[in-house]
């Protein structure tokens, strides 16, 4: 696949909308191209800057998406832009719209207990033809015995799609460590998707989620948890990127000297 990419630290993050990254799943599915996709948000990118394993993970993987409006003002800081914003919580419904049509079954992995069986069964009663091939909830070991019996269980399904939700950076440590010994054709790491469509968790007002201020909708809701990722993490990764700029901007002049 040929991508158009914006590269923020040596991550690639496609240039893709969510027409072009529906369809870039069918194709993987379709053509058996196997295929890591991951998101690219403010928290991910922060934790890629300091953790060389989630920064490899996501340099390695075959789609990174734009998860995060601070990405996108992160590329039109260095001069690109990315055409939008997609959360789980935006692309799984015209996802599942496209699996029911194509026959292309899902595996959910992640969450509490009973959480991605819910959100399985949520997903199930809107789309009825919908294969959802199994679910399992995110609480277990990620090495050893444990991780091995949730690697057969899997395998067994042999589903066409997983998509895995952990949280970063264990999710995209999971797929890069296990990717190899998945019978999945594509492994995508969706954070907290399914607590989303469950009901578990709710989303913002539909005006603040248009203006790009869901992050701050979650942060009135869950202060204790997230004040240090947006407004500590924000302000970090803005300066990084104009340290970037201004770096590419120096060797540039150097360049032409």
């Amino acid at each position: 696949m040929g991508r158009e990419v914006v590269s923020i630290w040596g991550i690639p993050v496609d240039r893709v909308d969510l027409l072009g990254l529906i369809r870039s799943v069918d194709d993987f599915v379709r053509e058996r191209t196997r295929a890591k996709i991951m998101y690219a948000n403010v928290h991910v990118m922060n934790l890629a800057y300091r953790n060389r394993k989630q920064r490899e993970a996501l340099k390695q993987a075959t789609l990174v998406y734009c998860d995060g409006e601070g990405v996108r003002l992160g590329a039109r800081i260095l001069g690109r832009t990315l055409p939008q914003r997609m959360t789980g919580a935006d692309w799984i419904w015209d996802l599942c719209f496209m699996c029911e049509k194509k026959g292309h079954s899902l595996y959910l992995l992640g969450g509490a207990p009973g959480i991605a069986q819910k959100a399985g069964l949520m997903l199930s009663e809107k789309y009825p033809g919908l294969e959802i091939a199994g679910a399992h909830h995110g609480f277990f070991e990620k090495d050893g015995m444990a991780n091995n019996i949730i690697l057969s269980k899997i395998n067994d399904r042999s589903p066409d799609i997983l998509l895995v939700g952990f949280g970063s950076p264990l999710q995209e440590g999971w797929i890069h460590d296990n990717f190899e010994r998945i019978d999945a054709t594509v492994v995508w790491a969706v954070g907290g998707l399914f607590d989303f469509v469950s009901g578990n968790v709710r989303r913002g007002p539909r005006l603040m989620v248009d203006h790009g201020l869901e992050w701050l909708f979650r942060l009135i809701v869950e202060p204790g948890r997230l004040w240090k990722r947006y407004l500590i993490g924000n302000s970090l990764f803005v300066g990084r990127v104009l340290r970037m700029r201004f770096r590419l901007k120096r060797e540039g002049k150097a360049t032409q000297a």
